[in-house]
């Protein structure tokens, strides 16, 4: 379906944005991947995608805090993979305190790697994806970029900035072949929420698969996680030509946590 197509997925080395990187791969499109963690590992992660699905797969250390290294990411991909035909803005952080104590410079990297670096990037894909009357711009956010939880003030006015920006473009670019939308996941069983959960069971004195139980009772009617997998699986719909008028919306994939 995306054969010959390029792609950059911000925060890819591990869930939900590997999770996307892979379903791309999986179609045909070229990969520029994104994101921290061991050299060897990261290394491993691109052969690794280029080998099983027959594509090429570039890596970028881009920091999602600077404005200078993503528009060279953008430029970097264009030159390597010929295009950046979808960006897909998934790199994010979190931090948790009541607003009153909530570190300055806490909000500050939020707001940079969640709602800025989206900006940047954008900015610099865009004129490319005119230029070629074809592009696919996805941003990250959240079910908190519909509604709200206590103690996440820089997460949540992010996540909310994402899809304010999301609708935006998808009005400046509506006749350029460019469409623009928000993924809003609930719970997803990442690597990083496995380690929430097993350290809440140890906590607790729960068992594991409790411990999943409670959380998810927090704030989803449906006790399910979502997976990185069925995210990609959505990211991939939004690319192909039967999304070709879907633009400047919302998808919320959260067991019906947004609905209440």
């Amino acid at each position: 379906m995306l054969k010959g197509k390029a792609a950059i997925v911000t925060g890819s080395t591990s869930g939900i944005g590997l999770g996307i990187a892979t379903a791309l791969a999986a179609e045909g499109c070229k990969l520029m991947l994104n994101g921290f963690g061991d050299k060897a590992e990261i290394e491993k992660l691109r052969a690794g995608l280029a080998e099983r699905h027959g594509v090429e797969v570039a890596y970028s250390p881009a920091d999602m805090a600077k404005p200078a290294e993503i528009r060279e990411m953008v430029a970097a991909a264009e030159r390597r993979l010929g295009a950046v035909d979808i960006l897909v803005n998934n790199a994010g952080i979190q931090f948790v305190a009541p607003i009153e104590e909530f570190p300055e410079e806490k909000w500050d990297q939020i707001i940079a790697i969640n709602l800025s670096a989206a900006f940047h990037a954008i900015k610099a894909a865009v004129p490319g994806m005119a230029r070629r009357r074809w592009g696919r711009i996805i941003n990250i956010a959240s079910a908190h970029g519909l509604v709200a939880s206590e103690r996440k003030a820089a997460y949540v006015a992010a996540k909310h900035g994402i899809v304010g920006l999301t609708k935006v473009v998808a009005l400046d670019h509506a006749n350029d072949g460019i469409t623009c939308n928000a993924i809003c996941p609930g719970w997803v069983l990442t690597p990083l929420v496995q380690k929430q959960i097993e350290a809440r069971a140890k906590a607790e004195g729960l068992a594991v698969d409790k411990a999943k139980e409670e959380l998810l009772k927090e704030k989803q009617p449906m006790l399910q996680f979502s997976t990185p997998e069925q995210i990609g699986a959505l990211a991939l719909f939004l690319c192909s030509d039967a999304a070709a008028t879907i633009t400047g919306t919302t998808h919320a994939i959260d067991g019906g946590w947004t609905a209440q």
